[in-house]
């Protein structure tokens, strides 16, 4: 039995990858750490590549792969200004990635991801919600951003309201959303967690 990743909405954005036509090529923006998910799409047999803005979690990433001689082609790279062709990928994604980053690198992100997708390629993104408790925590940068500590570190969040990320999503049909608030234990505590998930046909 292969590995199961803690990505679970990931699962089901593969099961749209796999019903459509197009070429098993993916692109991750933000695939650091040290259980990259990379690695289940090259399980199901995709070509993959991945992009990481911080070094750490990306030797993080490529250590894994290594340890499984697996090899994912992931590399240094900024979301906001990717540095491939236009309509390259058949499939693209960002994973509790794209909202460490205030609003208006939000934009740009998806903008870029939209750009590297080719016409009728999935895009999956998601978004923290107002409804997560870690909501108000923080330097209050505005419009529902600020500035938290995540693991002794400094680390932007920026959360919306269930319908604010539609307006990324201009030229896209929404193919499945789900806003989903639910209670997880976290270090012996329980945590209200809000997210609201998207999977994208680019049209």
């Amino acid at each position: 039995m292969g590995e199961i990743f803690r990505q679970i909405s990931l699962y089901r954005f593969i099961m749209f990858c796999n019903e459509t036509n197009m070429d098993k090529v993916v692109l991750d923006c933000g695939a650091g750490g040290n259980c990259p998910p990379l690695s289940l799409f090259s399980e199901y047999g995709y070509v993959t590549h991945g992009i990481e803005f911080n070094t750490k979690q990306l030797e993080k990433a490529n250590e894994y792969a290594n340890k499984k001689s697996q090899n994912l082609n992931i590399e240094l790279g900024d979301m906001r200004n990717l540095k491939f062709e236009n309509e390259t990928f058949s499939f693209v994604y960002s994973y509790n990635s794209v909202f460490h980053m205030v609003k208006s690198d939000v934009s740009k992100s998806i903008n870029e991801m939209k750009r590297v997708l080719k016409k009728n390629g999935l895009l999956f993104v998601n978004f923290l919600t107002t409804k997560d408790f870690r909501c108000g925590q923080g330097i209050d940068l505005g419009e529902n951003q600020y500035d938290q500590i995540e693991d002794d570190i400094s680390v932007i969040h920026s959360y919306f309201e269930e319908c604010d990320p539609d307006r990324y999503f201009y030229g896209m049909e929404i193919i499945y959303k789900e806003n989903r608030v639910f209670e997880r234990m976290y270090e012996g505590e329980i945590i209200r967690q809000g997210l609201v998930e998207y999977i994208l046909k680019k049209t």
